[in-house]
């Protein structure tokens, strides 16, 4: 008998990867794996757990799937992900319905726990971090021609707001030959774009091999047939060395784009979150970045209302952000996690004021994108085509200055046929809000 399966991956993109290896495993051990939940045999609600907004959302999914229990069109849930690994029984405690829930040291076994649970035998367990499989096939969830590539799980930094070291363990990276492997395994399929990550995509190889190999790691990956971008997410600024900022400006299949998650500049909340670096050490990586790509992309996120920042703290990130100018950014209000530092710091700050520092960081940066986008019309970009708008009779794609998910895009006009995943030149005749609008050439 063919049981169905269905799939909920919530949170970030490691751990969408991870529900990726999910699928395959079950598609492997016959499985039928289908894109929804009504009849399902069982539906996994793979979670994330880092903040409050995402214990929120990945509770009323697997409390959506409690009531289509109750009603009969579903059989059985599964959770795994972060909040598993996080809260464990609790979740059993407070969610009786729930027929299996698993840590993350538990998927690599994840076809038997899904056998036992249709079957009538849930359970609990949580093995050991390390032993969430690393080196695994995967049934993309992403559009066929870009991918996410997982690097290295878990991560040692240890900043004091942070859950992620206690969730899934200290840093471990994958051998670069099994990473250049499945990045040919990969571009055999299709996919164009790779889009690096890791919890500390900069901090590669340093568990391995004793030193950061990221720049070795790209330049093997550049060797490979096929790809033509490729793109680095969650850089820490204190491991953006020399060696990779001449590697991004060398290698043209490294898109001239970084994200780099500073969540703050001032020294002194720098350095209670935990941080390594400070300002000036920032300040040089931003200006190093600039000098050798002119055209880089810099992402960046921020957090407002970290425990100690006061009116002078706050005024001196703000004036940083617009002295700055970044390309892309985003805020978050700070989130107090029980079992972190930061949560039982003193001067702790309001929820409203940190709401309204957030409001106006964002406010700031529509004003600098706005310009930016502006300066930009009259140039012409090599654009990955992703879909059509038959609503706006226009295609839209995506620059090398947007990652797929979280930045912008570019909506333009074509007297071609189009196909996603293709490669073609726009140039940009004008802006709407964040995105670009322009006409092919």
């Amino acid at each position: 008998m063919s049981y169905t399966v269905g799939l909920i991956s919530l949170g970030c993109p490691k751990n969408q990867v991870d529900a990726e290896h999910i699928l395959a495993a079950l598609d492997e051990a016959g499985f039928e794996i289908v894109d929804y939940v009504d009849g399902c045999d069982a539906v996994i609600v793979n979670t994330c757990g880092f903040i409050d907004d995402a214990k929120k959302e990945a509770i009323e999914n697997i409390l959506d799937m409690v009531e289509l229990k109750n009603e009969g069109v579903i059989n059985s849930i599964i959770v795994t992900g972060c909040l598993a690994e996080r809260y464990q029984d609790e979740i059993l405690t407070e969610i009786p319905e729930v027929d299996t829930i698993v840590g993350i040291g538990a998927n690599g076994d994840i076809v038997n726990i899904v056998k036992n649970t249709i079957e009538g035998a849930g359970m609990s367990t949580y093995p050991p971090k390390d032993e969430l499989p690393l080196d695994a096939q995967r049934i993309l969830t992403t559009p066929s021609y870009w991918a996410y590539l997982k690097i290295a799980d878990g991560c040692s930094n240890r900043c004091t707001y942070c859950t992620i070291p206690s969730i899934r363990g200290a840093m471990r990276s994958r051998k670069i030959e099994s990473i250049v492997e499945e990045a040919k395994q990969l571009a055999e399929i299709g996919v164009k774009e790779l889009v690096v990550i890791a919890q500390d995509t900069t901090a590669y190889g340093i568990d391995l091999y004793g030193e950061y190999k990221l720049p070795e790691l790209l330049n093997a990956l550049c060797e490979v047939d096929g790809i033509e971008w490729i793109r680095l997410l969650y850089c820490y600024p204190d491991k953006v060395t020399d060696e990779l900022i001449n590697t991004m400006a060398k290698q043209e299949k490294i898109v001239n784009y970084i994200d780099l998650p500073l969540q703050h500049c001032n020294d002194g909340i720098l350095k209670a979150m935990n941080r390594k670096g400070d300002k000036a050490q920032i300040e040089s990586v931003i200006d190093h970045l600039r000098a050798a790509m002119p055209d880089v992309a810099i992402r960046t996120t921020f957090i407002t209302g970290f425990p100690g920042e006061g009116e002078d703290e706050f005024e001196e990130l703000n004036v940083f952000i617009n002295e700055k100018e970044f390309d892309r950014l985003g805020c978050f209000t700070f989130s107090p996690q029980e079992g972190t530092p930061a949560a039982e710091m003193e001067n702790q700050v309001e929820d409203d004021v940190k709401v309204r520092r957030g409001e106006i960081l964002m406010e700031d940066q529509y004003l600098i994108m706005q310009e930016k986008n502006d300066a930009k019309i009259g140039n012409e970009y090599k654009v990955l085509v992703e879909g059509y708008d038959a609503y706006s009779d226009s295609y839209y794609g995506r620059t090398y200055m947007d990652a797929p998910e979280i930045d912008g895009q570019i909506h333009f006009t074509s007297d071609e046929d189009l196909d996603e995943g293709d490669f073609v030149t726009v140039e940009v005749l004008g802006v709407n809000e964040y995105d670009l609008i322009g006409k092919m050439i």
